[in-house]
């Protein structure tokens, strides 16, 4: 299992626009291979900064959607609002921690 953090830094007053996009990507994404779980969240004191988590099941699951059509598609749509690049890190759990 990995986790997958997005970063996404949005233009000022375009936080709903982009929020409203998002939903779309999002109920996407719950239906791809491997999806297992997922967060979406903005900072409390920066309103234009969004952090989503996702689980999935391996990095092979990730990268399938990350270069899926479906995926690129709705990308498109949000790219418009961020102010930079989307920002993409993948953790593994280290293999003595005992949690989930």
């Amino acid at each position: 299992m990995i986790r997958v953090i997005i970063e996404r830094e949005i233009a000022e007053g375009l936080e709903q626009f982009y929020e409203s996009a998002i939903a779309d990507l999002l109920d996407v994404m719950v239906n791809a291979p491997g999806y297992l779980s997922g967060e979406s969240l903005v900072e409390i004191h920066r309103p234009n900064r969004y952090i989503v988590v996702t689980r999935w099941a391996n990095e092979e699951a990730w990268n399938r959607w990350f270069v899926s059509s479906e995926r690129q598609q709705l990308a498109s749509a949000i790219r418009p609002f961020l102010q930079r690049e989307e920002k993409f890190t993948l953790l593994r759990q280290l293999k003595y921690h005992r949690g989930d």
